[in-house]
């Protein structure tokens, strides 16, 4: 894809509305530190932000094309950054909860616009790992400055701000509407099309994520606590994790649609869970960074299929923004549930738990993939065959 028709405005869109769940572990964990909460009151304040975020995108679904994405976006950003900037510049308990769900909502305002846009690309892996490598970046940037700033929660609720800001004057880039408004025959009208797999890929993917952010959420307390790292060290293996995830998007968008959707969906999940186990079992500095580097190599990877899979299912992006605010509730329980394992059953069983989970969930993501590779193949091979018809009545 050349710069010349690179949506580079939804790119930095996307890059903003998914950098909160990226920096969910040194949120929470500086929530918890910095503020009169406990762990699992931290952990429900970040489940609050994306629960807020999950709302926005099951609200704007059908109506970006509707509101416009210009006017969406600049929304978006207003309140991400006077939502996390106004917590990141208080310590009473009620405002910091309040400024993290109205920026929460921003950030998943943001989202659907994005993900409204990429399904109206030609390629929207493509443009979903430009996504994906932005807010990677971005996100292992923020862990390698957060420890250096000194002790408190606002560092990373003003990154989140200032993000915003940064991606504001992009946004007069956008056009009135993310694409033309396509005939009703071609989108079967006000209807979504592929339901049953709509439907089912909608139910998988809570679960696919809360598994994800259980374990994300409280990867900072398993370094810190049961792998007896500093902060530093720890915010340097989140680092060099996100570093190496650049390398899976990278791959992932250079492998393409090659080995289609469902292998790299199916036996993803199943790598991620092996992942998950061994980091919430790690004991020392070396479980810990294998398992958390391994685990987001693949989990990019794996999400930008998904997101692609998604947006094939509907041209005008209703359900990418469906899946993906489907996606936001699991991310939003995440921390909660991931706190609650950890302080009844341990780390260890906790891991073990979510793993077993995340295999089960499998089966559905790799179900959907297959039917809509079928899918795609019968109408390639109907629409050849019309082909061929047309050319021997011509000849």
């Amino acid at each position: 894809m050349s710069a010349r028709t690179t949506p580079w405005p939804l790119v930095a869109l996307f890059t903003a509305g998914y950098l909160a769940p990226y920096l969910l572990p040194t949120t929470v964990g500086r929530l918890e530190s910095g503020l009169p909460l406990s762990a699992t009151q931290a952990g429900a304040v970040g489940s609050a932000l994306l629960l807020s975020s999950a709302v926005a995108g099951f609200l704007l679904a059908a109506r970006v094309d509707r509101i416009g994405p210009r006017t969406l976006a600049r929304t978006g950003l207003l309140l991400a950054a006077l939502g996390y900037g106004g917590a990141a510049l208080t310590t009473h308990v009620p405002a910091v909860i309040a400024g993290a769900v109205v920026g929460g909502f921003g950030s998943g305002t943001l989202t659907a616009v994005a993900a409204t846009g990429f399904a109206a690309q030609r390629d929207p892996h493509r443009v979903t790992t430009l996504g994906l490598l932005g807010v990677s970046a971005l996100a292992g940037a923020v862990y390698l400055t957060v420890p250096h700033l000194g002790p408190g929660h606002a560092q990373p609720l003003a990154a989140l701000a200032l993000t915003a800001l940064a991606v504001w004057p992009l946004t007069g880039r956008l056009s009135p509407r993310t694409a033309p408004a396509l005939p009703r025959t071609a989108t079967g009208g006000s209807k979504l099309p592929h339901l049953r797999s709509g439907l089912l890929l909608a139910a998988a993917m809570p679960c696919w994520s809360a598994v994800q952010n259980s374990l994300w959420g409280v990867s900072g307390r398993i370094g810190l606590t049961q792998a007896h790292l500093s902060e530093v060290t720890v915010g340097g293996v989140f680092a060099v994790a996100l570093g190496a995830g650049l390398l899976g998007v990278v791959g992932a968008g250079a492998l393409g649609p090659r080995l289609g959707r469902a292998l790299p969906i199916g036996l993803g999940t199943v790598l991620i869970a092996g992942c998950v186990a061994l980091s919430a079992s790690a004991t020392d500095l070396t479980t810990f960074a294998t398992g958390e580097i391994a685990w987001n190599v693949l989990y990019p990877v794996v999400l930008s299929y998904v997101i692609g899979l998604a947006a094939s299912l509907d041209p005008r992006g209703r359900w990418a923004v469906l899946v993906g605010s489907a996606s936001s509730l699991g991310t939003a329980t995440g921390p909660v549930i991931g706190s609650l394992l950890s302080a009844r059953a341990g780390f260890p069983a906790m891991g073990t738990i979510l793993a077993v989970g995340l295999l089960a969930v499998a089966v559905p993501l790799t179900a959907v993939a297959l039917r809509r590779r079928t899918t795609t193949v019968a109408t390639h091979s109907a629409l050849t065959d019309e082909t061929a018809v047309r050319l021997d009545v011509a000849a």
